[in-house]
């Protein structure tokens, strides 16, 4: 009786260490076009605020919600006369967050689609991606 009283203690305090963790442990970016934001949370954490740039007039950002489906430490755009585009998190077709030179412009609409990060940013997002996984990171655009 002892015995199967001390196991089922010891199964309540496992389950009470388990459900004070998040739910979750992943990298969750969040980019708001009318505010031209991100917001980036780790493990349910919310970590890192920064202004970006999504598409200027005539230009499209996606809104939906996507995993990465591929990183590029160092990235030239074909499209775009050979743009850099360092550390560039690509999400659906050829739109990628990356980092930009024209750092004046975060904050508001400038981009030709993709979302710009001041360039330390997007090396940290990129590093944080890459610890994570593409498989554990969602990217999520709203209006």
């Amino acid at each position: 009786m002892r015995r199967r009283f001390l196991i089922a203690a010891a199964i309540a305090g496992v389950a009470t260490v388990m459900s004070s963790l998040p739910a979750f442990a992943d990298v969750r970016i969040r980019i708001d076009k009318s505010s031209q934001t991100m917001t980036v949370n780790v493990d349910g954490w919310s970590q890192y605020q920064w202004r970006v740039s999504t598409a200027k007039r005539g230009y499209h950002t996606p809104t939906g919600s996507w995993r990465p489906t591929r990183l590029e430490p160092s990235w030239y755009s074909r499209k775009y006369d050979n743009a850099p585009m360092p550390n560039s998190i690509f999400f659906t077709g050829g739109y990628a967050i990356h980092g930009t030179t024209h750092i004046s412009q975060l904050g508001r609409p400038a981009s030709r689609g993709c979302i710009r990060l001041h360039p330390a940013h997007a090396r940290e997002l990129f590093a944080l991606v890459r610890q994570y996984g593409m498989k554990r990171t969602r990217i999520t655009i709203t209006n």
